[in-house]
């Protein structure tokens, strides 16, 4: 409770309503309940971590650097948005995990833990864009509290969420590819943050008319409402 009165929701839910994101709209009701919410909230998660998993594989490369144009960013902060907090934390966990240990989700069907840290001479070293992937598991998480706060019940909020998480993600990318390529902050920035910023609207863009839009459905387009 402490938590939900620090953080303000930009949608104005009411309180019986916290913690219930588009993700508890997935399952037709008789399905839901037979599953039961553990079995409910497991099988969202493989379906988020599968919906990282494709959106990885779309890829453009840009010039000048290592890290490319993915749709893997845009498609944790959908499954966290859409998933909560938890439900959103554990698909990507389970992607990441899944990736590392061998299944080709990462991003154009890599895999392991060289994704993250190679090995050069018997020494440790960062890969150049593994400090996405480690970002993208804490924007899952908070991306997902905020839906379940209602920031995605609006244009606003979701703008606001999403520009939050892909700020988390950068918070943790930009040093990784710094370190790893041994480049000034700088240089990290215009190749790791900087170029991207055009892609970025767009997804914000997308995202600010898809999550607003399901919520009038939801509670307009439906005879029984948010259960």
């Amino acid at each position: 409770m402490q938590i939900r009165r620090a953080m303000p929701a930009m949608g104005r839910i009411p309180a019986a309503e916290y913690g219930v994101t588009l993700g508890d709209f997935f399952f037709p009701v008789f399905l839901g309940e037979r599953l039961g919410a553990r079995l409910q909230g497991l099988a969202l998660a493989v379906v988020g971590a599968a919906v990282v998993a494709a959106s990885a594989q779309i890829v453009i490369q840009l010039p000048g650097t290592p890290v490319p144009v993915t749709g893997q960013t845009f498609g944790v902060l959908l499954v966290g948005a859409t998933l909560g907090a938890r439900r959103g934390l554990a698909s990507m966990a389970l992607y990441l995990a899944l990736g590392i240990l061998g299944a080709p989700i990462f991003r154009e069907g890599s895999h392991g833990i060289e994704r993250f840290f190679t090995s050069d001479a018997g020494l440790l070293q960062f890969a150049p864009t593994g400090g996405y992937l480690v970002g993208m598991l804490f924007a899952g998480w908070i991306v997902g509290r905020l839906a379940d706060l209602g920031w995605d019940r609006s244009v606003v909020g979701t703008v606001a969420a999403m520009t939050i998480g892909s700020l988390i993600i950068y918070s943790f990318g930009v040093p990784w590819l710094a370190a790893s390529s041994n480049l000034e902050f700088g240089v990290a920035l215009e190749k790791g943050l900087f170029q991207f910023l055009v892609f970025d609207a767009i997804k914000l863009g997308l995202a600010a008319g898809v999550f607003p839009s399901a919520w009038w459905y939801v509670n307009h387009g439906r005879s029984d409402g948010p259960r």
